[in-house]
C-alpha cells in the first residue's frame, strides 16, 4: 500500500486508445513529471505528454485526476488515455517506471486496494469480476446484481438480525432484574430464528442454478464411436472444433465447447466412444468421459440406428440423459425432429433437426439457471458459509442446552455470514480471489 502503482488497463494492443491507470500516494507524480502541472480533478483535459529526461514529446492524451478518497481504489488515481501504438505506450511505462515509488500493479491490484480502503466488499469484487468474465446476456444481469451490492444487501439483513436475537438473550442475562426488560425476553426470537432459517434454505435451493449460470450448464456428448457426438459438437459451434473422421476411436480426451443460447451459459462436452478400449489411453479417455458425464447437468446419448444401435442404451448415470439419433441423412427416409418419447432425430451434416435440438438445450439451461430476480449465491465460497450459519442456527433453535451455547450458536452463525462479504477474517481467501481479475484491474 506504499507504493504507487500503474498497468495497462485497456487490454491487448494495438488498440484506438489505451488507458493507463495510476494508484497511490504519488500518483500526482506522473502528471508532474509529463505535463508540468495536475489537471482539475474529474474533468478530461487534453495534455502533450513528455519524457522528463529528454523533453522528448511522448504523445497528445487526455489526461483525468480523481483524488482521494473519491476514486476506485479511495487512493489518488491518474488516468491517461493515449495512442494505442505499442510503441507510444511502451515509451509511457517506461516513464512511469523509472518514477521514485512506482512500481507495476499486479493482477487485481487496484480492486484489492478498492476492498483495502472500503470502497467495495468481497462480495462486490466478485460480482466485478464476473462482469468482466461475463459471456451472456444473463451471466451479466447477474453480475451487475451481485456488484451492485444486492448480495451484501441481504447477508448484511441477516446478520443484523441474528446480531439482535444475541441482544434480546443478553438482555436476560445482564437486565433480568429491571422492571423495564420483561422476563423471558430471549423466549420470543426462536420464531424469528426458524423464519430466518427458512428463507436461509430457500435461498440455498436456489443457489445451484446461480453457479451454474457463472461457469456454464454443463452437457455431455457421449454414444459409441462414430455415432455422430464430433460432429454435432461442431455443428452446434459452427466451427471445426473437434476432429470428425469414418476411423473409430478419433477422440481420446475431453473437448469443451462454451455457448450462448438464449442468453445461457452452456458447455458442451465431448468424449471418447464408449466401447471396449483397445489401448490403454482409449481406456482411460473412456474412464474420463464416464466421469465427466457423470457430473454434468445433461447427457445427450448419440446413436446411429443405420449402424446397429437402435437397441443401444446409455450406462447409468445420475445426469438425465436424452436420446439423440443421429445421421438421419444417410436413411432412406429420414425423419427430422423430436418423437413423442422425447428422441430426438437429426442431421450434423444437413442440419435438420438441429433448431429443434437447440431449442430444447435452451429451455433446459433457463430451468437450471432458473429466471428468479431475486439475488442469489454464485459460488460454492458462499453456499458454504450459509450452510454453516444454516447449522449453526438449526442447533441453537433445537433447545435441549444452556442458553449460553445457544447464543455462542446464533454467534457463529453471524460470523459466517460476516465471512461472506468479508466482515470477518478472510485474509487466507484474498490472494486468491483477487488473483483472477487481470492485470489493470
Amino acid at each position: 500500500m506504499q507504493d504507487t502503482i500503474y498497468a495497462l488497463s485497456s487490454g491487448g494492443l494495438p488498440t484506438g486508445v489505451a488507458i493507463l491507470r495510476i494508484s497511490g500516494r504519488n500518483a500526482r507524480c506522473a502528471f508532474d513529471a509529463m505535463m508540468g502541472r495536475l489537471p482539475e480533478p474529474r474533468k478530461a483535459t487534453l495534455a502533450r505528454l513528455h519524457d522528463p529526461a529528454s523533453g522528448h514529446l511522448l504523445d497528445a492524451a487526455l489526461v483525468l485526476w480523481f483524488p482521494a478518497p473519491a476514486s476506485f481504489t479511495g487512493e489518488d488515481i491518474a488516468e491517461i488515455q493515449c495512442h494505442g501504438g505499442r510503441a507510444v505506450v511502451a515509451a509511457l511505462l517506461d516513464v512511469l517506471s523509472r518514477l521514485p515509488g512506482y512500481r507495476p500493479a499486479e493482477a487485481g491490484e487496484f480492486t484489492r486496494r478498492a476492498f483495502d480502503n472500503d470502497r467495495l466488499d468481497l462480495l462486490e469484487a466478485e460480482g466485478l469480476a464476473d462482469l468482466i468474465h461475463a459471456e451472456t446476456e444473463a451471466q451479466r444481469r447477474q453480475a451487475v446484481t451481485q456488484m451492485g451490492g444486492a448480495l451484501t444487501a441481504v447477508y448484511d439483513a441477516w446478520r443484523a438480525r441474528l446480531i439482535r436475537m444475541r441482544a434480546m438473550i443478553e438482555a436476560d442475562f445482564d437486565f433480568a432484574d429491571e422492571e423495564d426488560v420483561p422476563g423471558s425476553v430471549a423466549d420470543g426470537i426462536w420464531s424469528q430464528a426458524r423464519e430466518l432459517r427458512d428463507e436461509i434454505d430457500a435461498h440455498l435451493a436456489r443457489a445451484r442454478g446461480a453457479e451454474r449460470l457463472r461457469s456454464g450448464v454443463q452437457v455431455a456428448l457421449l454414444g459409441r464411436p462414430n455415432a455422430g457426438k464430433s460432429s454435432l459438437l461442431n455443428a452446434l459451434a459452427r466451427r471445426d472444433v473437434a476432429i470428425v473422421t469414418e476411423e473409430a476411436g478419433t477422440t481420446r480426451d475431453i473437448i469443451e465447447v462454451h455457448l450462448d443460447l438464449d442468453g445461457y451459459p452452456v458447455t458442451l462436452i465431448d468424449t471418447a466412444g464408449i466401447r471396449e478400449a483397445e489401448g490403454q489411453v482409449e481406456r482411460e479417455g473412456i474412464r474420463r468421459a464416464l466421469a465427466r458425464a457423470d457430473d454434468a447437468d445433461l447427457v445427450l446419448w448419440l446413436t446411429d440406428p443405420e449402424a446397429g444401435e437402435a437397441q443401444a442404451s446409455p450406462p447409468q448415470l445420475s445426469a438425465p440423459v436424452w436420446i439423440v439419433e443421429s445421421k438421419i441423412d444417410m436413411r432412406a427416409a429420414p425423419d427430422a425432429g423430436s418423437t413423442q418419447d422425447g428422441t430426438f432425430r437429426l442431421s450434423a451434416h444437413t442440419q435438420d433437426g438441429l433448431p429443434g435440438l437447440i431449442s430444447a438445450l435452451g429451455d433446459f439451461a433457463r430451468d437450471v439457471v432458473g429466471t428468479t430476480s431475486d439475488p442469489v449465491a454464485t459460488r460454492d465460497r458462499h453456499r458454504r458459509w450459509i450452510s454453516v450459519a444454516r447449522d449453526s442456527l438449526t442447533a441453537a433453535i433445537a433447545g435441549g442446552r444452556p442458553l449460553e451455547l445457544r447464543a455462542e450458536d446464533l454467534r457463529n452463525a453471524a460470523d459466517a455470514l460476516g465471512r461472506i462479504a468479508g466482515r470477518v477474517g478472510v485474509e487466507d481467501l484474498l490472494d486468491v480471489i483477487f488473483s483472477e481479475f487481470c492485470i489493470g484491474k
